[in-house]
């Protein structure tokens, strides 16, 4: 419709005259409407962002013993918050960010965090001390969190639910290989300029991007985009009456109470939401405990060198390739397959998730006892990436589903996803070496592998019933 239908629309006496919506499916300012370009520029940048802000999560664990020696400090405590500090930030910040994003649009959001988070990643390296070095880990994780929870739903903004899937592998492209090459990259960049330039890279990255973001990504979120639809018709017809059909009437200070706490209602009121945050917080907290072990596995049962031990980790990417590529080939070839007189459910994808949930139990069970009898090296680090096609596939299908399930909301359902998963991230990993300690490699990491085992039934259960709980009122929180 043009400009001058949309104001003939608009005559005194229409029905609708108040009330101002979309053109129908096929307006062209709905971002899922743009041309294909323009979306897939989107993407990428989206996707470059996340992965430098998944990337800070890892990249400087290699270095964390030279800081620790350059302030002085002897705490093993203080030494793990530099890594797990950046995690907590990362719980913290979807809980005021996914709000944000659905009050005010998506574009707000990612300008102020990205340019923060540049800020707060060149502050690490000038950090005076190691006290100031963890706060700002904190803060740029928080700030690092927009791109991880709200990405998700700007690709549901971008595509319709059977084009999302290879959408969605793209951008989660990010959150999955980053903390895999953080460690890589890391530890040569320590080795060959200190820890500090470690942070000065991923900032120099983090302004690049953040300067891409702000001359060519656009708005996508459509409550945003058809209020901009109404101002611009409010100023053509000279009517102040007009309104969005999708305007919340309620006040800014109870959409904002509302909003707050729409992540956490989700959490705990959804079971949909708590168990598979639940699947992917175990799973994701699996990588980075690997992570915090793997120098000392490595280094002590096989005798690598600190170059060497960072090798250890392509495994694990090797992995989360895999599986990146198979769920971007088979995830909306599965879609499309289906019978769609019932319309497309967010179900119909979840049988991916089937062989990811075993793979993960075998990586323990492989890794565990082949470093126990120490087996060639080969083995191990193979058996790592099972771990990687499990985790990717399993965090994939379950942020795809979430997006397809809670479409409007769906920033709100990520961040209740991250938060658990960050928690777990952030904690769980701290575990590792007590555990291995006391039941030692094989059976350290087969008391994870069964936990995992545990897990296997939750995908089960939503393929059979999870359309039945997702529209049972029960079982519906009040948004």
């Amino acid at each position: 419709m043009t400009r001058t239908e949309d104001m003939a629309a608009l005559e005194v006496g229409d029905p609708r005259r108040n009330i101002v919506d979309f053109d129908g499916p096929d307006d062209p300012e709905m971002a899922v409407n743009w041309p294909a370009t323009r979306k897939w520029l989107n993407v990428f940048i989206l996707a470059t962002m996340t992965f430098i802000s998944a990337l800070g999560s890892s990249i400087a664990a290699p270095g964390v013993n030279q800081a620790i020696v350059d302030f002085g400090s002897t705490s093993d405590v203080l030494s793990s918050l530099i890594v797990s500090g950046y995690n907590v930030g990362l719980a913290i910040g979807p809980l005021i960010v996914a709000p944000m994003s659905e009050m005010y649009g998506r574009l707000v959001p990612y300008h102020v965090t990205n340019a923060l988070f540049t800020l707060f990643t060149a502050g690490c390296a000038l950090s005076p001390n190691l006290p100031a070095l963890i706060v700002l880990r904190i803060l740029a994780g928080m700030e690092a969190s927009a791109v991880l929870t709200i990405g998700g739903a700007t690709v549901a903004d971008l595509f319709v639910q059977e084009e999302r899937g290879l959408a969605m592998a793209i951008w989660t492209f990010g959150p999955l290989m980053g903390p895999a090459v953080g460690p890589v990259a890391g530890g040569y960049l320590t080795q060959a300029k200190g820890w500090r330039w470690v942070f000065w890279v991923v900032a120099i990255a983090g302004s690049v991007v953040t300067a891409l973001f702000l001359l060519i990504v656009r708005e996508t979120y459509p409550p945003v985009l058809l209020q901009r639809k109404v101002d611009r018709l409010r100023r053509e017809t000279g009517d102040p009456f007009l309104t969005s059909a999708m305007a919340d009437k309620s006040s800014r200070r109870g959409r904002l109470a509302r909003s707050i706490c729409r992540p956490l209602i989700m959490l705990f009121r959804s079971p949909i939401v708590f168990l598979f945050s639940l699947f992917i917080a175990v799973v994701f907290s699996y990588q980075f405990l690997l992570f915090v072990t793997i120098p000392a596995v490595f280094g002590g049962t096989y005798g690598f060198s600190i170059g060497e031990t960072g090798l250890a980790y392509l495994g694990i990417a090797a992995g989360l390739l895999m599986g990146n590529a198979l769920f971007g080939y088979l995830a909306d070839r599965l879609l499309k397959g289906k019978d769609h007189q019932g319309g497309l459910k967010p179900e119909y994808r979840l049988p991916l998730m089937i062989p990811a949930a075993f793979c993960i139990p075998a990586c323990f069970f492989i890794y565990g006892w082949t470093t126990h009898y120490r087996v060639h090296w080969i083995v191990p680090i193979g058996a790592t990436s099972l771990l990687g096609v499990g985790l990717n596939m399993s965090l994939m299908t379950i942020q795809v589903y979430l997006v397809d399930a809670y479409t409007l909301y769906s920033a709100s359902a990520l961040a209740a996803a991250t938060v658990f998963r960050s928690l777990f991230g952030a904690f769980l990993p701290l575990a590792g070496p007590p555990l291995y300690d006391a039941l030692g490699l094989g059976w350290g990491n087969s008391t994870l592998g069964f936990i995992a085992v545990a897990l296997i039934p939750v995908p089960l259960l939503f393929i059979r019933y999870g359309e039945a709980i997702r529209t049972n009122p029960r079982y519906q929180p009040a948004l």
